[in-house]
């Protein structure tokens, strides 16, 4: 018996009319590639940058609305999905002051991906995947991605006080235990390399048998203490400027920030954390600055199985971390 195909399992492509040029923008270091589709096609165009061209960038964006007007004789607006990441935002901004452009910076951990224990990923299908997000949350699903608020230069700048000095006091604590794991080593317990009177002490040590401290050995430390006491001093300096920001007030004190510091328990440096990483934003109700600090609940739910699996930890580390 001859057999005959069952085509009403064969996938179409239904035409869709859109009101703009979806693009997409996957970034690296050496080229950025350009993932578009235009009304009128059904297929998606992709195109080549060389790393941090703006202009090559636009260029690329005129054609594409060049071709999308030829074919349709209208010209269309742009509408840019990129990932957050090492670039930061400054091309966010870039694109944002454009009024033909509308740009989404996108959390890329908010994407659904397949499952398999092995999926393919390359750039090509990462900006595919960027473009079917996009038009889903163009569409109105709220759950398809979620997009990162585009930060302004002030507000982003105010948040490297708080980090810097985070970077400085893990560089403090290295070079500390680094100074005390060298005496260790020769039997001497006590030394505190962030007194004040560390050259002092270090002159008066004797190892565990009764020897002053061999020549290289006093030498390396004395370069340890150089660097330690430089880091000291950039950490002051770092904490004058968050009290210039946040403790003294002046016109462009914030005032969520001095609020903060009006409570009780609460010092110059959680009042920056907190401000500086989350409270500047506008969040319509607790839910929100819970999941933005990663502290929303993580249930489990399947079947009879119902459990929780403690915070989400999806948010801003940094927040969480204070509060």
């Amino acid at each position: 018996m001859p057999m005959t195909a069952d085509h009403s399992q064969v996938q179409t492509t239904t035409p869709v009319d859109l009101g703009a040029i979806f693009v997409s923008l996957e970034l690296s270091k050496s080229t950025w590639l350009v993932t578009a589709l235009s009304p009128g096609s059904e297929k998606l165009s992709r195109h080549t940058v060389t790393g941090g061209d703006i202009a090559g960038l636009f260029s690329c964006f005129a054609a594409l609305r060049q071709k999308a007007q030829r074919r349709k004789d209208k010209l269309y607006p742009l509408v840019v999905i990129q990932e957050a990441g090492l670039d930061g935002f400054w091309l966010g901004r870039i694109l944002s002051k454009e009024t033909w452009i509308e740009s989404h910076i996108v959390e890329a951990a908010s994407i659904a991906m397949p499952r398999r224990h092995r999926r393919a990923k390359t750039d090509r299908i990462d900006g595919e995947t960027l473009i079917r997000a996009l038009m889903a949350w163009k569409r109105g699903e709220p759950r398809a991605c979620s997009m990162v608020k585009l930060l302004t230069p002030e507000e982003d700048d105010n948040r490297r006080i708080g980090r810097e000095r985070k970077t400085l006091i893990a560089e403090r604590v290295f070079h500390v235990n680094r100074i005390k794991g060298l005496l260790f080593t020769q039997g001497i317990r006590g030394y505190e390399p962030v007194n004040r009177d560390r050259r002092q002490r270090l002159d008066e040590l004797r190892t565990g048998d009764g020897r002053p401290l061999s020549k290289h050995l006093k030498a390396e430390i004395c370069r340890e203490l150089d660097r330690l006491e430089l880091i000291l001093t950039q950490i002051k300096a770092v904490e004058a400027e968050r009290d210039a920001l946040i403790v003294h007030e002046t016109p462009e004190t914030p005032r969520g920030a001095t609020a903060l510091l009006g409570i009780r328990g609460i010092g110059p440096e959680f009042a920056t954390i907190l401000y500086t990483e989350g409270l500047f934003r506008h969040f319509d109700n607790r839910r929100q600055i819970a999941s933005y600090a990663g502290l929303a609940p993580s249930p489990w739910q399947s079947g009879n199985v119902n459990r929780e699996q403690g915070v989400s930890k999806a948010g801003n580390p940094r927040l969480r971390a204070t509060m």
